[in-house]
């Protein structure tokens, strides 16, 4: 189930850990924040303890981990804190950490989720303000072989497929075909590294607190005795074990996709930095840091671009109406107190746009949550289907003699209330021709330039029966 109001926590709660790479012991406190405030991390080690947001713009390195960077002040490998707050739907939250990079617990999600619902999750009163997909967007690169692929999708969707070459690992794939399946299919899913890389990490001033304990270590191949006693003082252990192939002193996999299953966690966890939620059907082919960002900056882009090719219409007062409501009247059946739409503003021959003005005077408000007077989304569609029943009637020579009956309605989402004093405007746009007296349209409503509501809707014409010989 996808959450359509924004949700926090109910109460601070913290946890303490060491960074994978620096070794130093951090504690991070996650608290409450109000609605459209979104995640932010917050350094309250530093003189003016900086704010950065969680945004892929932000990002400056992508080595073995996510670091976000505002001014002088970083948060390095945020990846599976993010995941985990994408994957328990919380929108709004502020993460004050006191070190420059977030434990990494186990090398999972899993402490993370533990905590946050410790916390306890709170619905808030906003709406969550998520983009549906309308087409695919791809992301490729050619050289290493990666490639991202975002399909429409009625929720959020994902699935990686690794493949490392690898005789231990194979080739893998894993989905989260649902985001409520997160905290038992991918959280507990711990990060992975070949045993040929722990050298080189080490000695470029990497994995200081890397353990055995937060870490799959795959052995691709045979060891020395000499390489064995230089790893186990690597990770500070008396002795190690290693076996010809497989895993570092045989740590038991949580599934036998687990390294397919924590790429999907750190996807999750770095597309979280688009900052909006999405619809979509998610496919990443040997996803990574690095492309997993590229990947949400294209998709950033892309959002910020079809938002601004729908924005509320221009609405002067001063500028005659197209019809007023006796000109509405004249074309549309309906009559007080079922005429929702005052005056329509602006018409042609792909598009209209409806105006209504909600006064404390309206008669749904006398029996609809009283004391709390909100438009009722049933009405807010009504007034869509009036203002739609222009832009189909006006065409006709005798308007008068039709009716517009709605047979269907689609991907209605209600994102924000109407409340007594608000002038709502409603949009209604052409999708295909009028074929056989069947017509369908996109809705839009606003009030302001806030998106309050959204459908779309199929009609049919048909002449008014006393007039059918």
């Amino acid at each position: 189930m996808t959450h359509s109001l924004q949700q926090t926590i109910k109460q601070e709660v913290s946890l303490t850990g060491v960074g994978l790479h620096t070794g130093q012991n951090v504690t991070v406190k996650f608290l409450p924040a109000p609605p459209n405030h979104g995640i932010k991390f917050q350094r309250i080690d530093l003189p003016e303890k900086p704010i950065i947001n969680a945004d892929c713009d932000l990002v400056t390195t992508v080595q073995r981990g996510t670091t976000l960077e505002k001014g002088n002040a970083m948060v390095a490998t945020v990846e599976h804190l993010m995941s985990s707050l994408i994957g328990l739907q919380i929108d709004n939250c502020l993460v004050q950490v006191d070190g420059i990079e977030i434990p990494i617990m186990d090398g999972s999600a899993r402490y993370f989720v533990e905590a946050l619902e410790k916390a306890g999750i709170q619905e808030q009163s906003e709406e969550r303000d998520i983009f549906e997909l309308r087409q695919n967007i791809h992301y490729a690169d050619k050289d290493s072989g990666v490639e991202y692929l975002a399909m429409p999708s009625n929720r959020y969707k994902v699935t990686a497929l690794i493949d490392y070459k690898s005789e231990v690992l194979g080739q893998q794939h894993a989905t989260l075909d649902k985001v409520n399946d997160f905290k038992k299919e991918i959280a507990p899913s711990r990060t992975f590294c070949f045993l040929h890389e722990l050298e080189m990490l080490y000695d470029a001033g990497l994995i200081r607190g890397g353990d055995l304990n937060n870490a799959i270590i795959v052995v691709d191949k045979p060891v020395s005795e000499e390489e064995r006693v230089k790893l186990a003082a690597l990770f500070n252990k008396p002795d190690i074990k290693v076996v010809e192939e497989g895993i570092l002193n045989n740590v038991e996999l949580h599934h036998h996709n687990e390294p397919a299953r924590h790429k999907l966690l750190d996807v999750i966890g770095d597309l979280g930095l688009i900052g909006t939620p999405i619809n979509a059907n998610i496919i990443a082919t040997k996803p990574g840091h690095k492309h997993n960002v590229e990947f949400a900056k294209v998709l950033k882009q892309h959002i910020k671009q079809e938002r601004l090719k729908d924005p509320a219409p221009a609405y002067d007062q001063n500028v005659p109406p197209v019809y007023d409501a006796t000109g509405i009247e004249k074309i549309l059946p309906h009559r007080y107190p079922f005429l929702l739409i005052d005056k329509i503003i602006s018409l042609n021959e792909n598009e209209v746009v409806g105006v209504k003005n909600v006064t404390m005077n309206e008669e749904f408000f006398r029996g609809h949550f009283p004391g709390n007077p909100i438009m009722p989304g049933v009405l807010q569609l009504e007034a869509m289907a009036q203002t739609g029943g222009i832009l189909v009637l006006h065409k006709l020579p005798d308007p008068q003699n039709y009716d517009t009956y709605f047979i269907k309605i689609d991907k209605v989402k209600f994102k924000n209330k109407v409340v007594p004093g608000d002038t709502v405007l409603f949009k209604m746009e052409l999708i295909a021709p009028m074929r056989r007296g069947f017509i369908e349209m996109r809705g839009s409503a606003y009030v302001g330039n806030k998106l309050v509501s959204e459908a779309e809707m199929m009609a049919k014409i048909q002449r008014k029966p006393e007039l059918v010989n």
